[in-house]
């Protein structure tokens, strides 16, 4: 898939732009500040339904505007177009897919973007929330049934919650439906999760291997969330008086996470920066490989100010690899990379939230 078209309206700096994409590589050029992370923010929005800034959600809107909007013009694979749109008024989100209002999670399972940005390394040094999304990212997006059963499990999740601070002790009669309906959904999510990894591996490994070779071979540890040889429903009964006194559910897929270990880095923290940024990017690659492979068609890939993040060798080593493959690519920086000025990609300057085209 690739956008042909992008319109945003008072997105952070950028009053009212539009954007017609080529489909190859795309390079967005400024200062610092001029609004070039935002246009990627904006494609990520319609593939997440959240910003990649962390605790960006007011500072989204343009200061003095009432609602910002984004709306786009999607080529799929096989040549149909779609049009896309997310609002926002006040504090209210507003989907929309060909002129219908239509949930969040619709509108994300016709969009399908990874970004590399300058936080991105906190997929591997950051708290296990990260680590989850882009886990459950990838399932949803291959499983039609994720999401339904995600919201059974956050629902019961959130019941059993409710009992556990409202000290009514720990009965079978009040927990046990609960339970039951977290074990169910939950022991789904989790099969689901572990298919995908375990599709996710060889192009890890294959991408690890050429970007990171010093670090020898590569395992990926998975956690479901409780111990791998109980069953969860087990689990969940047998942790009740434990979870009433800390006031919430301590067991289950929401409390999941993964790391990856190298031969000559067994540990995250064995990691220097520039090698979890390198690591993040070899996730984010793999998932878009996959995402291609399950999907039939390559996912929008962004990658912020590339420069600044990776070194010229494995800037090199990453542009060679997304141009043997049929991907639009969104790029960022203060000039266009020294490896595409030769390709001729599409340039477009930005300066204080306006975006002009200039090749």
């Amino acid at each position: 898939m690739r956008f042909e078209r992008l319109q945003l309206r008072a997105l952070r700096c950028i009053d009212d732009a539009s954007l017609e994409l080529a489909p190859g590589f795309n390079v967005l050029v400024g200062a610092n500040g001029a609004g070039k992370t935002s246009v990627l923010e904006a494609a990520f929005l319609l593939s997440h339904g959240r910003s990649f800034r962390s605790g960006a959600r007011e500072a989204l809107l343009q200061r003095g505007s009432a609602g910002l909007s984004i709306f786009s013009t999607l080529r799929r694979q096989d040549g149909r177009l779609v049009r896309l749109g997310l609002g926002r008024e006040g504090s209210r989100w507003n989907a929309r897919v060909e002129g219908q209002d239509v949930l969040i999670g619709q509108l994300v399972r016709e969009c399908a973007v990874v970004c590399f940005e300058p936080g991105s390394h906190a997929l591997i040094a950051g708290a296990a929330e990260e680590r989850r999304r882009f886990l459950d990212w990838g399932v949803f997006h291959v499983e039609h049934e994720f999401l339904a059963a995600w919201r059974r499990y956050q629902r019961a999740l959130k019941q059993r919650n409710s009992l556990l601070r409202s000290d009514q002790g720990p009965h079978d009669d009040l927990y046990g439906p609960w339970e039951l309906e977290l074990a169910r959904n939950g022991a789904q999510i989790d099969a689901w999760r572990r298919a995908y990894i375990a599709g996710l591996m060889n192009y890890l490994r294959e991408l690890a291997a050429a970007l990171l070779p010093e670090l020898g071979g590569l395992e990926l540890r998975y956690k479901p969330g409780w111990p791998d040889d109980e069953d969860l429903a087990w689990t969940l009964a047998n942790q009740r008086r434990r979870d009433l006194a800390k006031g919430h559910t301590s067991a289950g897929p929401h409390r999941a996470d993964w790391s990856l270990s190298f031969d000559q880095a067994p540990q995250r923290e064995h990691l220097s920066r520039g090698q979890e940024k390198l690591v993040a990017m070899v996730c984010l690659l793999a998932q878009a490989r996959l995402d291609a492979e399950r999907r039939g068609e390559w996912p929008v890939v962004c990658l912020d100010d590339l420069a600044s993040e990776l070194d010229l060798s494995h800037q090199a080593a990453v542009i060679e690899r997304l141009q043997a493959v049929p991907a639009q690519v969104l790029i960022t920086g203060t000039e266009i990379p020294m490896l595409l000025r030769q390709t001729q990609p599409k340039v477009f300057h930005v300066e204080q939230g306006r975006l002009t085209a200039l090749l």
